[in-house]
């Protein structure tokens, strides 16, 4: 029988994230105190700004020193240069550079607005950045939680990104454990007998951006629980979402 349905649980009441904490630890107790556990082959997803605080990834800008090019452009378009030197610094490529907006390759290859640098639902004078491993990140919560709660997981970190030609912004995943992040139906056929030729699918994507509709930023609910998704259970890397130079028609 195909699968016909699903629930996305927001978990409220998850404590303040400071550096060092052991966030495996604080989901599942948050988890607990809601009155649930957590369950196998439920897919945990978890917003990256919780993640890069428990993993230290927080700048002061008061450390930062502008460049004579970031203060330049910050002045054009009314910004903070230090915020602008940070984006740059942790800028691998810049894509495009105009009208207050920059828009760039990460280290990862991800290429987003300011390379993840973000000043939102961070301390006053601080501005976080991604993790530097978010698979890394996302193999060692999945495992922590595992040990804890014996059960068998996976895990999806995810993160705002804006699309091209389209309105609105979206939860990606950036991260992922224990979870094939693409299903590839390429070599099937359609409900016409057709065959496929180019279909697969971001469920990783997918996943993050449903999880998003119950994981308010304003309200604080960083992580939310995804239940009775069947996925292919594999060592998987995010990376896979990347699309290959090669085959990138707008680079």
């Amino acid at each position: 029988m195909p699968q016909t349905s699903i629930s996305i649980l927001g978990i409220p009441g998850l404590p303040e994230v400071r550096p060092g904490d052991d966030l495996a630890s604080t989901i599942a107790s948050t988890v607990r105190l809601a009155g649930d556990d957590l369950r196998d082959q439920d897919i945990v997803v978890i917003a990256q700004k919780i993640v890069s605080k428990a993993e230290g990834r927080l700048v002061r800008l008061s450390s930062i020193t502008p460049s004579p090019a970031a203060a330049q452009w910050a002045k054009e378009f009314d910004k903070d240069a230090r915020v602008v030197e940070v984006v740059l610094a942790e800028s691998r490529r810049v894509v495009r550079m105009e009208r207050g907006i920059v828009i760039s390759e990460t280290s990862h290859g991800f290429v987003c607005a300011n390379a993840g640098v973000d000043t939102s639902n961070v301390p006053d004078g601080y501005v976080s950045l991604l993790p530097e491993d978010p698979d890394k990140s996302a193999a060692r919560i999945r495992d922590s939680l595992e040990r804890e709660l014996g059960v068998k997981l996976a895990v999806v970190i995810c993160d705002t990104f804006g699309r091209p030609w389209r309105e609105g912004l979206v939860n990606v995943a950036i991260g992922v454990a224990g979870i094939a992040p693409l299903i590839d139906y390429r070599g099937q056929v359609d409900s016409y007998g057709r065959a496929l030729h180019v279909t697969v699918i971001a469920i990783a994507d997918e996943l993050a951006s449903a999880a998003e509709l119950v994981m308010k930023k304003r309200d604080g609910v960083p992580v939310a629980v995804v239940r009775g998704f069947e996925y292919e259970r594999r060592a998987a890397s995010s990376s896979e979402l990347i699309r290959h130079e090669s085959l990138d028609l707008f680079r």
